[in-house]
């Protein structure tokens, strides 16, 4: 069996079996095209632990992986390789004898609560030429830093499942195809109400919540990623989506939210995911110092 071949007949399994994410296929079929095109690759048959040791080898000393980058291949060859097996294309997996790298345990990158207020600020009194960008793009960024939603996430949320009556987000399939339902803050409440008059006003009728300013359509990833650059610039400070997730999982920790509720509100698997952002605040440690029964200012 000629490898891509195999490849597409394993993404279109992990994509309508197994109901994997298109960025999960996305980044199986990269992995995999590197690995056969480093290796000299054109059969199943071919790939050897040999090859797999030395492109993994190659990723650390020539192409400078960190250890989640390396782990991160591995998986994909693993899941390839083993799907190969079970098809009959393999004796045995070739990425299965790797010792893995110790993860760096580096805390999430997060902004403090007055930038997070500065951004607001900045998106809101940006010199626009349309008021609908003005109430559109304040809106965005209150749902990362009050909903604490994934990129993706905010740009899948359909019209239907925003719910300003009951205060509710729900998110449909976020990461590992999970539903979640997100309570909304008065604040974010108030952003999304404004957001939804212009909305209105212009006749959006699309289906996705987020709408483009020239065309019925849904905001689309090139244009978030054009904005957030823009807003780094406006505003001095630089961020990502995925930062202004984690400044919301830390101020909420900060602000007395309990471990359990906010792993909810994230979407995370595993509440040990969760935990990372004790560390993360400062805050958050020192309120739980000051219980220690000898502590001369405890009352």
């Amino acid at each position: 069996m000629d490898i891509e071949t195999a490849l597409l007949q394993f993404c279109d399994y992990s994509l309508f079996i197994r109901g994997y994410s298109p960025n999960t296929i996305k980044r199986y079929k990269n992995a995999i095209h590197c690995f056969t095109k480093a290796e000299g690759i054109t059969m199943v048959m071919e790939a050897t632990e040999a090859h797999v040791r030395h492109y993994m080898t190659l990723g650390r000393s020539e192409r400078h992986w960190n250890a989640n980058s390396f782990i991160t291949y591995h998986k994909s060859l693993l899941v390839f390789f083993r799907w190969c097996m079970a098809q009959g294309y393999l004796d045995n997996n070739p990425a299965s004898e790797l010792e893995m790298p110790k993860m760096e345990k580096k805390l999430p990158s997060k902004l403090t609560k007055q930038q997070a207020m500065r951004i607001l600020e900045t998106a809101y009194n940006m010199p626009y030429p349309y008021k609908f960008l003005r109430h559109r793009n304040h809106a965005i960024f209150s749902m990362f830093i009050f909903a604490g939603l994934r990129k993706q996430e905010l740009l899948s949320l359909r019209y239907a499942d925003v719910d300003l009556e009951n205060r509710s987000l729900f998110v449909r399939q976020g990461k590992g195809a999970k539903d979640r339902v997100i309570p909304i803050c008065a604040t974010l409440a108030d952003s999304l109400k404004r957001y939804l008059g212009e909305r209105q006003r212009l006749s959006k009728t699309c289906p996705e919540f987020f709408a483009s300013l020239n065309h019925n359509i849904g905001f689309t990833n090139t244009g978030m990623k054009r904005l957030i650059s823009k807003m780094n610039i406006a505003s001095g400070i630089h961020f990502s989506a995925h930062k202004l997730r984690h400044t919301l999982a830390t101020l909420m920790l900060e602000g007395g939210c309990d471990i359990y509720s906010l792993s909810k509100m994230m979407g995370h698997s595993d509440i040990k995911t969760t935990t990372i952002y004790l560390a993360a605040t400062a805050e958050h440690l020192r309120s739980q110092m000051t219980k220690h029964p000898m502590d001369s200012h405890t009352t």
